[in-house]
This record gives C-alpha cells, sequence and structure tokens, in this order.
C-alpha cells in the first residue's frame, strides 16, 4: 500500500513537470516536444530513442535505458548509438576509461577512430581484457592499458577531442545497454574533459591506480551556463564525505537508486534525515539485496523507509541519489567502502533543478516497476 501511495505521488509530481515543459510523459518518455528554456538558460527537451530516451539542454545530454522498449531484445536503437556517433565525429583523440567492453557499436566506431589518425588509448579493468571487442582493439594496434591491482578499474567514461565528456553508470556491454537500468550524460565542457583526462592519463601515463594516486583536480567545480557541475573522484577526493555533505544538506526529499549499497554510514546518513522528517524513498537491485550481507537494504526497511527491491529481470545498475529535487550525484560509484578505498571511480554532482527533474522521471519510472 504504501509504495502505490508513494507511486501516486510520484505520478502527480511527474505530471506537474510534464505541464512545465510541454511533454506527455504519462503515457511515454521518448514523446517528441519543442525546446523549453529555463530561467538559467538550460534547454531540455525529450528526444526520440526507441529503446531509450533522455534530454538535450544544449550543453549536456542525458539518456537513461528501457529494458522494457520492444526493441531492446533486438540490440538496437539503444543509447549506445549516441556515444558511438560521438566518437565518430572525434577528430584528435578519444580516450575511455571502462570496466567492461562489449558493445560492436563502440567497438566499430574506436576502430573507426583510429583508422582516420585519431588517437584511441583506452584504460581497462584488467579481468576483462582478454574478452573479444578489447582484444580486435588490440590487435588493430590500439593501446589498452588494464589495472593489473586487486581493486576495480570500476569508471565509465569517455574524453572526446578533449571538449567533452560521456559519464555514468554503464558499462559498455550488450547487458549494460539493452537489459539494465543504466544512464549516460554527455557534457560539453573544455574543463570537465581537462579534469577526466587529468584522471585519464593518470592511470594511461603514470600507471597509477586505486589508492595509489593524488587528489589532483584541475577544476573541481565547474559552471556550465549557470549550472554548477563537481567532480570527484575515488579514492583521490574522498567522495564518501562529499555525500555525507549534500546528505546532510536534505531539506524535503532523497531520492536514490542504488546497484549496490553497503555503506553503513552513508545509511545512518540518509536514515538520520528521514528521522528529521526529510521524504526518502529508493530502489535498490534485488540480486545484489539477497546476495550481500552487508546490504543496507534492511535497516531501510526496519526503519519503516519506502525502498524496494528492483523489478527489472536485468540489472538496476544505477547509482544516483537525487536531493530536495535539485542536486544529482551521479557516476560509476556504487554507495560501498570498496568504492570509496579500493576502486577507480568517478561521481559528479549537478545543482540544477531542471536537469533534477529528468533524474525523477527515472527514478518514478524504476519505483514503480518495484517490488
Amino acid at each position: 500500500m504504501r509504495n502505490k501511495s508513494r507511486l501516486y505521488i510520484l505520478s502527480l509530481f511527474a505530471l506537474f513537470i510534464a505541464s512545465c515543459f510541454g511533454v506527455d510523459r504519462a503515457l511515454t518518455p521518448v514523446a517528441e516536444a519543442g525546446t523549453e528554456t529555463t530561467g538559467d538558460g538550460t534547454q531540455l527537451a525529450p528526444i526520440e530513442l526507441p529503446a531509450g530516451y533522455g534530454a538535450d539542454g544544449g550543453w549536456i545530454q542525458i539518456y537513461f535505458t528501457n529494458p522494457q522498449s520492444p526493441l531492446a531484445s533486438q540490440k538496437t536503437g539503444g543509447i549506445d548509438g549516441p556515444l558511438a556517433d560521438a566518437i565518430d565525429s572525434a577528430k584528435l583523440s578519444v580516450d575511455v576509461a571502462i570496466y567492461s567492453l562489449s558493445l560492436n557499436s563502440v567497438r566499430d566506431a574506436l576502430l573507426r577512430a583510429h583508422d582516420r589518425g585519431a588517437r584511441v588509448r583506452l584504460v581497462m579493468e584488467s579481468d576483462n581484457l582478454d574478452r573479444a571487442d578489447p582484444q580486435k582493439l588490440k590487435d588493430a594496434g590500439i593501446p589498452i592499458l588494464g589495472d593489473r591491482r586487486e581493486g576495480l578499474m570500476h569508471n565509465k567514461f569517455t574524453i572526446i577531442d578533449g571538449s567533452e565528456v560521456w559519464v555514468g553508470g554503464m558499462n559498455y556491454t550488450d547487458s549494460g545497454a539493452y537489459e539494465d537500468n543504466n544512464v549516460l550524460i554527455r557534457i560539453r565542457s573544455v574543463k570537465m574533459a581537462e579534469n577526466y583526462t587529468k584522471e585519464f592519463e593518470e592511470m594511461f601515463v603514470e600507471d597509477r591506480f586505486g589508492d595509489n594516486v593524488l587528489a589532483e583536480t584541475p577544476n573541481p567545480r565547474v559552471t556550465i551556463d549557470g549550472t554548477p557541475v563537481d567532480t570527484y573522484f575515488s579514492p583521490d577526493d574522498g567522495a564518501q564525505a562529499i555525500l555525507h555533505d549534500i546528505l546532510n544538506e536534505a531539506r524535503e526529499s532523497i531520492y536514490f537508486m542504488a546497484f549496490s549499497f553497503t555503506s553503513d554510514s552513508l545509511g545512518e546518513a540518509i536514515r538520520a534525515r528521514a528521522a528529521e522528517g526529510v521524504t526518502v524513498a529508493g530502489v535498490m537491485d534485488e540480486e545484489q539485496v539477497k546476495s550481500n550481507q552487508g546490504t543496507e537494504f534492511d535497516p531501510f526497511r526496519q526503519a519503516g523507509l519506502d525502498v524496494y527491491m528492483d523489478g527489472n529481470a536485468g540489472q538496476m545498475h544505477h547509482k544516483i541519489i537525487v536531493v530536495d529535487e535539485s542536486i544529482v550525484v551521479v557516476g560509476s560509484y556504487n554507495f560501498t567502502n570498496s568504492a570509496e578505498s579500493r576502486n577507480d571511480e568517478n561521481l559528479t554532482a549537478i545543482y540544477n533543478d531542471s536537469i533534477a527533474a529528468f533524474f525523477i522521471e527515472e527514478f518514478k519510472r524504476v519505483y514503480g516497476a518495484a517490488k
């Protein structure tokens, strides 16, 4: 009953957002509409993605997977398409830090970029280097460096021509693009690209992974068309402390989607805000909830919070928190101690009500299917 009540409230909120943007999202998340401009100059409107959906804000594009789409089972029309198109437009360089790679679309785009003379470099998790697609890239002469460490090279980002960066929680795999709940975000910003290039070269050039790192992000906060965007890397920047600060500032609501949530301190921070009257709702991946002994799912439920296991047959792979319907935290960073202290991870915080509204829409969709 509580789940239905919360879904009803969120559905009303989605209808309100739809009316503000002139978009009918009650029936379909990929309805076409004219671009609207918000007060801070950010432009947002849905774009046509048969197996996914998203928003185009000029300097930022947001792409969500849609595993329920009929085309998803055919592995076509998904959010890997825009990424492959962007790689095809690269003139100078493509740098990729990715945990796993099996998407033919991305593999072939990287091969084409290499063939036309662009510099292509990859950093990967060593455990996934022997798979077919990385081997095809290596056979073509594209350099790939594995982390060769116990911790994971868990990043998922691509930098193109030093002027744009693709971030999010999606591995470049068939399941990641078509079976799982995932997000890709394209940010056009030279300063943001500088941040990720610094992190990439720390791994690729200096061969420094895991806790063998320094906090050297050149532009920790970038303001793009009036929107502050913060960049954090882990373990470099103490991301967990940053998340605590953001959560502790919540005054109205915390909505989260978490593939893995085992951090006691972050769980306690969310429960503390709920005890102070902040609305909390969340969705966690069912397989992770049932397989991880240290999951925060039971403590959330015992505290009476509206937190549920996902209803997707694939993975609910998001690592997303939306605070006060105005701050979005998103990246490769699962809410775990491994992400904080061992793995190579990235985290982006975006401060914009209109952008947050699209993540609320995704939350509503995932929450509505939750168990």
